[in-house]
């Protein structure tokens, strides 16, 4: 049974402290992946405890003991509610010998994969769906056999299929070469992918929307995971709603692989500036929130919007928003979610043309306020702030905060909130 947290903080709402985040989520995935294919020639350090991360650490530790699975043996892998999982694996899988069935929860199977899998077949795996078109389950049998290296993948809908793709690209008999259809969303993820690549040896050209992995072979190396700037973010909210703040985050580095490392630059319009320290950096509330007519453009950090959109709402800012679009596929349709939420304290969201729009002309703060969190660890995450302006702030289904930031409630207590567990 699910757990709900009752979030306060008594007296004078001033926060200092250090907390030390887990590492990131989206870095780790990746290393992963590429320590397997290199056949634990690339080793990963500082991993992840989040949840996701765990479970794919988990998948691929057990297929690489069950490694002398006969073609004909077929394998059940669950990747639960990890969606970044699903992604990656799709493409491990149909690059590696056996039969799989790949599955997840029953929100997973809503999750779109088609793109992803259409582009697999396209070079010559072999793919099925189990239960609907386009969706989880996969059945996937492999090693493929390449029929082609050139293939076209739309850049709108996720960058994790792009990502899938690369990192399977050096052990391809052909390599690959990526053409990129449309606009790229999240390009800083695929940057990543790529970057952590040329760490271990792999080198890529990209030209224009084109990207080229020729098969070549990994290098021994270490990647180092830095600290997770999507937990990050949270701290930068909190900082935002108290009073005076200063937060040490070791080990984070101001230019980062990660694109939700564009935090720093975006939370300055609420009044919260960055600095480097000799351990990592420090984020300080200096009271001076701006005034802004500017769109805020979030395409390549769609991550952050939960965050950034309910601090804007609780500071009274109306404000407009582009490039959520991939924000209706996520953990649950994330645009709901929030518009749900966020009427409870008077505001509302709207669309225009993809254009959000935040109005906060009717923001109230109730004695208390209960948050529901759709299976999400974003909402939970982003709405705990709260607890600075509202007197009592419920988070259902606290567990969820599990799949990226697993000691959030515990670093919440070291900050000064009271925490407690109903």
């Amino acid at each position: 049974m699910s757990k709900n947290a009752l979030v306060s903080f008594k007296g004078t709402k001033n926060i200092n402290t250090e907390i030390q985040l887990t590492g990131s989520k989206s870095e780790c995935n990746r290393a992963l992946i590429i320590s397997a294919l290199s056949n634990k020639l690339v080793k990963v350090d500082n991993l992840s405890n989040a949840a996701d991360t765990v479970t794919l650490d988990g998948i691929l530790n057990s297929l690489r003991e069950d490694s002398e699975l006969k073609n004909e043996d077929s394998r059940l892998v669950d990747v639960g509610p990890a969606g970044t999982a699903m992604r990656f694996l799709s493409a491990y899988l149909s690059a590696k010998n056996g039969n799989f069935l790949l599955t997840g929860t029953e929100r997973m199977k809503k999750r779109p994969i088609g793109i992803l899998a259409e582009a697999l077949k396209t070079i010559g795996a072999d793919i099925s769906y189990a239960e609907s078109d386009g969706f989880p389950p996969l059945n996937i049998n492999g090693p493929l056999n390449q029929k082609t290296a050139e293939v076209k993948i739309k850049g709108d809908i996720s960058s994790q299929y792009i990502s899938a793709l690369l990192m399977i690209a050096p052990i391809l008999p052909k390599g690959l070469t990526l053409e990129i259809e449309g606009e790229l969303t999240s390009r800083p993820y695929v940057d990543m992918t790529l970057d952590m690549l040329a760490e271990v040896g792999i080198k890529h050209t990209w030209n224009e929307n084109s990207i080229s992995i020729e098969p070549q072979a990994f290098k021994a190396g270490t990647l180092v995971v830095e600290p997770d700037w999507s937990a990050a973010s949270y701290w930068y909210g909190i900082a935002a709603l108290a009073d005076e703040a200063e937060i040490s985050l070791p080990a984070l580095k101001e230019k980062s692989l990660q694109g939700d490392s564009q935090i720093q630059k975006i939370m300055k319009i609420f009044g919260v500036a960055t600095s480097k320290t000799e351990t990592g950096i420090s984020i300080i509330n200096l009271g001076l929130s701006l005034d802004t007519d500017q769109v805020l453009d979030l395409k390549t950090c769609p991550d952050l919007a939960q965050t950034i959109i309910v601090i804007a709402a609780a500071l009274g800012k109306n404000m407009s928003l582009t490039g959520l679009e991939t924000l209706k596929i996520k953990e649950t349709d994330r645009i709901a979610a929030l518009q749900n939420e966020l009427a409870k304290i008077g505001v509302t969201l709207t669309e225009n043309n993809l254009v959000y729009t935040l109005n906060t002309d009717k923001l109230h703060f109730p004695e208390k306020m209960t948050v529901a969190t759709y299976e999400d660890h974003r909402m939970a995450m982003a709405f705990a702030p709260l607890a600075l302006l509202i007197n009592e702030v419920e988070i259902e289904d606290m567990q969820v905060v599990e799949k990226s930031y697993p000691h959030f409630w515990e670093d919440l207590k070291k900050a000064g909130f009271d925490v407690s567990v109903h």
